[in-house]
């Protein structure tokens, strides 16, 4: 979303992140969240010498231990928020050196802006070297968040709010939830180092989408059609939760399971989903070396632990039809599982699907 919202306000800026690094017209698929240090400074050549005044990139902390950016004294540092992950063997010993690391990136830069409401900012922040500026809902966030509205009409919703503290802003959003009021509340806080104008920073913001994450696909006037990324409990249970206060008339979810993972992961989603929308598609995802049937068959197990109502299709591009075809005034369809990704992975080989594509098709 920074990048983005950079990008429509004129400042030419490269990525760098876990999905692709982008340098002006060209797209490189990541092998890491943070290249090697070379790569990177390969890439900072490259953006410069490609006009690029800036680039956005992810630094893991994973790359923060190994000192893959040792020596880049980074103009702005940010902290959005942390939960226990990355922790093993090949990782982090504990989340005790997990957060240590992410801390790191504070002693290389010159500004750092942090979510004040994240329960660890002040851990992360200890030995910083660096100014502070601070985000968030509560009364001590040096840019805050408040009158958040989430707004639902037919085809189409948004998410409005204000801003006070250090900029006066009248937000509006066509992304949901709360999640998406963090992030551009960031987008905000980082932008204000740039000479822009509100009128073109506001503007920004309610363009800015960010592919295959809450991605609203136009279908129709009378209901929304979503793309997300969204492949574990956690994730579909947030993303569900959020859309329920837009009091949809349904929420329909169309998504599968990747294969030569963990079962579990399939009778939690089957549960989630069973529980918090109002039709399942039960379908297929990257099955690898697995058969689809029998992934969607756990998938069921799940399900059949709730009343929630389901169909099965195995077929993602019918499945897909099917959610669109069927969709009534006031429902959210969403199509989750692979958000950006532009293949289907069957026996070792990669097949050109793209979920934008299928929906397109769909409409067609």
């Amino acid at each position: 979303m920074v990048r983005e919202v950079l990008e429509k306000c004129g400042i030419a800026t490269g990525l760098i992140g876990t999905i692709e690094t982008v340098i002006g017209e060209e797209h490189i698929p990541s092998r890491n969240t943070t290249p090697e240090s070379y790569k990177i400074h390969e890439y900072f050549r490259r953006m410069a010498d490609s006009g690029c005044k800036c680039v956005v990139m992810e630094v893991s902390s994973q790359a923060l231990k190994l000192d893959r950016t040792a020596g880049i004294n980074f103009d702005i540092g940010v902290f959005t928020n942390l939960e226990p992950d990355h922790i093993g063997p090949n990782e982090h010993e504990s989340f005790e050196d997990y957060l240590r690391c992410k801390g790191l990136l504070f002693r290389q830069c010159r500004t750092g802006i942090v979510n004040s409401d994240s329960e660890h900012a002040k851990e992360v922040l200890e030995g910083h070297t660096c100014d502070i500026e601070t985000y968030g809902l509560n009364e001590g966030a040096g840019l805050r968040a408040g009158n958040i509205s989430y707004i639902h009409n037919g085809g189409n919703f948004s998410t409005t709010y204000d801003v006070s503290g250090a900029a006066g802003l009248h937000v509006e959003l066509t992304l949901p939830g709360l999640f998406s009021v963090y992030n551009s509340l960031c987008a905000i806080a980082v932008t204000k180092h740039f000479a822009v104008s509100d009128g073109l920073l506001l503007k920004a913001l309610y363009e800015v989408k960010v592919e295959g994450r809450v991605e609203p696909v136009k279908v129709s006037d009378d209901f929304i059609v979503m793309i997300d990324y969204a492949h574990n409990a956690m994730s579909l249970e947030s993303l569900l939760s959020t859309l329920k206060e837009y009091d949809p008339k349904r929420i329909v979810t169309v998504f599968g399971c990747g294969g030569d993972r963990s079962k579990d992961r399939r009778f939690e989603m089957g549960e989630i989903s069973g529980k918090m929308a109002d039709l399942t598609v039960i379908t297929s995802d990257n099955p690898r070396s697995e058969e689809p049937e029998d992934i969607m068959n756990d998938i069921e197990t799940g399900i059949q632990r709730t009343d929630g109502k389901y169909i099965k299709i195995a077929d993602r591009a019918e499945a897909v039809r099917y959610a669109v075809s069927s969709g009534q005034p006031g429902d959210i369809i969403v199509i989750a599982g692979k958000g950006h990704e532009d293949y289907q992975e069957i026996k070792g080989v990669k097949y050109h699907m793209k979920d934008r594509e299928l929906v397109e098709a769909a409409l067609k």
